[in-house]
């Protein structure tokens, strides 16, 4: 029996695109990965009314791993339909959402005399504001948010476990600790008491807004962060600028027992179906589907190191000031393969 499993939700708009490229992708450095395929998404639900049907989560239960597209979640309230990815993120209890960016200098001739970029942002996943609990109180439209200790111990553990594997075990605690006290001081207390067991980390702690701006514009000082869930997120989009946009951006959904590696970059709309998405970042998400699942180090490590590659030796998509069409792109990693 085949001892990996993937399943595969293309999605909505370009995850059409370039998850069959990342599908190939995995299955160069994994000859023997059996694939299945499945569907979610708001084209999904148009379908058949459900936008995450049974027979798919019956199929990432089956798997375990997951290569997930983009979805186009409307930004109205539409009676019915709730995105896929929050739905399987709190189903499968995905508390742990990482997203590295790694510095992409694609100027061969600059040199700045300072270390790259490499940062790693970890993110609660399953609670904050995007649990889902809105509703209207006569004219005020109010949203909830919830933070627990126990769901911010587990992160905590995460992000430790990480940053001290990390060549320079350096971890920053990300809130907004000064405005919400509750929610936000329990996060942080957690998370910091957790730091006990890490002796040989040194621990650091910003709020969001001043992270945002070194993030933007001294992200080199930077080696893990950990936020809560809707922190995370901006944070990580913010930082994905360092590594070439969103295009490239990857990220992993983990949890005990599944993990869901999904490009950062949505569904893009305005280019679905010319040939020209970047599938970057798709590629480099399946990569830590590799490393921190299966974990394969060594075929991790040859994926990134193409992807790199090749954008190095100037094979790139709009996105990053190229001319390479998806195909092209994924047919140069292929061959660094």
């Amino acid at each position: 029996m085949n001892e990996y499993k993937l399943c595969v939700i293309p999605g909505d708009g370009v995850g059409r695109e370039v998850i069959p490229c990342a599908v190939e992708v995995l299955q160069r450095v994994l000859p023997g990965l059996a694939v299945q395929e499945a569907a979610a998404g708001w084209d999904c639900f148009t379908r058949s009314g459900d936008p995450l049907p049974p027979t798919t989560i019956a199929a990432i239960q089956d798997c375990g791993a997951v290569l997930f597209g983009a979805v186009s979640s409307p930004s109205r309230k539409v009676e019915g339909y709730r995105s896929p990815i929050v739905q399987m993120r709190q189903r499968f209890s995905l508390f742990a959402n990482l997203r590295p960016t790694r510095e992409l200098n694609l100027a061969s001739d600059r040199s700045t005399g300072q270390a790259a970029v490499d940062l790693l942002i970890v993110r609660e996943n399953t609670q904050g504001l995007y649990i889902g609990r809105e509703y209207m109180r006569g004219d005020e439209a109010i949203a909830e948010r919830v933070i627990t200790k126990a769901a911010s111990t587990r992160i905590g553990r995460v992000a430790f476990e990480l940053a001290s594997k990390r060549p320079r075990k350096q971890l920053t605690i990300v809130h907004k600790a000064n405005i919400l006290p509750i929610t936000d001081g329990v996060f942080r207390d957690s998370v910091r008491a957790v730091g006990a067991g890490y002796p040989d980390v040194q621990i650091n702690e910003l709020l969001v807004d001043t992270a945002a701006m070194l993030l933007a514009s001294k992200p080199r000082q930077f080696d893990v962060v950990v936020s809560t869930n809707l922190f995370g997120d901006i944070l990580s989009d913010i930082a994905s600028v360092w590594g070439g946009g969103m295009g490239v951006a990857p990220a992993l959904n983990l949890g005990e027992s599944v993990a869901i590696a999904e490009p950062v970059h949505g569904s893009a709309p305005d280019i679905a179906g010319k040939g020209i998405a970047n599938p970057a970042g798709a590629i480099l998400s399946a990569a830590l589907l590799l490393r921190y699942h299966w974990k394969l180090m060594k075929e991790a490590n040859c994926i990134e190191q193409a992807v790199y590659t090749a954008l190095k030796q100037g094979c790139r998509t709009a996105d990053l000031g190229g001319q390479a069409g998806t195909r092209e792109l994924t047919d140069r990693i292929l061959s660094l393969l």
